[in-house]
C-alpha cells in the first residue's frame, strides 16, 4: 500500500490533488526521513484512517522504527500545543503570554532522533493545525539550525496535500453514508 493507492482513490474533481500526491514524488530537498516523517505525522493529523494506514505502511519501508514513533509523537504534541498556542496567540488578553503554559512537553526536547526533522514534522502538523505562534517558532528554529526555506517549504507542501487527501476521503465517506442508508 502506498501514496498510489491514495492516488487511485482520489475522484476525478480531486485531479489537483492526485497530481500534487504524484508530484511529492519528485521531491528532492529532503531527506528520506524528512520526507516520510512529514508524511507520516501530516496524516496523523488529518485523522483520515485510509491515509493514515496508506502512508504508515509506506513511511516503514523509508524510516527506522524509531523515527516513525517520533513522527507520530510530533503529531500528538502538536495536536495538544496548536490548540493552547493558538489560544494564546488569538485571546485579546495579553496576561496569557505571560503565564507558564503548565504542559508537558518533554518529546520536544528529547525526541530520540534528528532534532531538526522533529521541528520539521512539528511544524507540518502545526500548518495543518493552523497555530501561527508554533508555525513561527518551528520556523525559526529550523532556519537557526541550518534549513533552508526551500526544504522548511517542502514540508508544508507535504502537510498541504496530505491533508487535502485526508479531506477528499473523509468528504466522499460521509457522502457515501447517506446514500448506503437511503438504498
Amino acid at each position: 500500500m502506498s501514496i498510489e493507492a491514495i492516488k487511485n482513490r482520489m475522484p476525478d474533481y480531486a485531479k489537483d490533488i492526485k497530481l500534487n500526491l504524484s508530484s511529492l514524488a519528485n521531491e528532492d530537498v529532503l531527506t528520506q526521513a524528512q520526507f516520510w516523517g512529514c508524511a507520516l505525522a501530516s496524516a496523523m493529523a488529518a485523522r483520515n484512517e485510509f491515509v493514515i494506514n496508506e502512508i504508515a505502511s509506506e513511511a516503514a519501508e523509508h524510516m527506522s522504527a524509531e523515527a516513525q514513533q517520533a513522527a507520530k509523537a510530533a503529531a500528538a504534541i502538536m495536536a495538544m500545543n496548536n490548540v493552547y498556542y493558538r489560544f494564546v496567540h488569538l485571546a485579546s488578553s495579553q496576561e496569557y503570554k505571560t503565564m507558564p503554559a503548565k504542559l508537558r512537553m518533554n518529546i520536544i526536547g528529547n525526541p530520540g532522533v534528528d532534532k531538526q526533522d522533529f521541528e520539521l514534522w512539528s511544524l507540518a502538523v502545526s500548518a495543518i493545525n493552523g497555530c501561527g505562534m508554533c508555525i513561527d517558532a518551528h520556523e525559526s528554529e529550523l532556519l537557526k539550525g541550518g534549513m533552508s526555506k526551500e526544504q522548511v517549504q517542502a514540508g508544508v507542501r507535504i502537510a498541504a496535500v496530505i491533508n487535502a487527501a485526508a479531506a477528499i476521503m473523509d468528504g466522499e465517506q460521509a457522502f457515501q453514508m447517506p446514500m448506503a442508508a437511503a438504498a
